[in-house]
């Protein structure tokens, strides 16, 4: 029976010894979070310009709620997370309320909280710069997660497309596709 005992015991230590490491990468992690998210966007540049939108910067409202006269920002953008209480006003002119507050990254790799009011005719924004802390902060690691998430799918499309290319180029010139 001793030598169950000191199985059981020598078992015990390891667990114990991978709980404390795994505290300490935690708290690691934890420190180093805001330093992940940005390396995360700075990689996701060339993808943010691929697949990015063009949001909508300001545009009038008809009766219906369809938007004409749009004007969109310039530069590219994919949405990370919206925030479930926007903030009472935005910063740049405190009378106007905010309708709806997202996270977004930029085609330059920047993260900005994109602030939109509407006082009845007129739909407006604000694009807020934030750093990765304070995005992460105010949204969550649901942003870390989606920026994973947009890398991840791209990444699979393309895997798919460049399949997909190699069946036409292997058909187009005769040739089996190699497995």
């Amino acid at each position: 029976m001793d030598d169950v005992e000191k199985g059981f015991d020598a078992l015990m230590q390891k667990i114990e010894a991978l709980q404390e490491n795994e505290k300490a990468l935690a708290g690691t992690i934890q420190e180093n979070e805001a330093r992940l998210l940005q390396k995360m966007a700075s990689s996701a540049i060339p993808v943010v310009k691929i697949v990015g939108l063009n949001m909508l910067r300001k545009g009038k409202q008809d009766t219906k709620g369809e938007i004409y006269d749009p004007q969109y920002y310039p530069q590219k953008m994919i949405i990370l997370g919206k925030s479930e209480q926007p903030a009472a006003f935005r910063p740049d002119n405190p009378s106007m309320p905010v309708v709806d507050q997202f996270c977004v990254l930029s085609e330059d790799g920047d993260f900005f909280e994109l602030m939109y009011s509407f006082d009845g005719f007129l739909t407006d924004s604000y694009l807020n710069p934030v750093t990765a802390k304070r995005a992460l902060e105010v949204y969550g690691y649901d942003i870390m997660f989606m920026l994973y998430r947009a890398l991840h799918d791209y990444l699979k499309n393309e895997e798919a497309l460049l399949a997909s290319l190699e069946v036409v180029i292997g058909y187009v010139f005769g040739k089996k596709k190699q497995e």
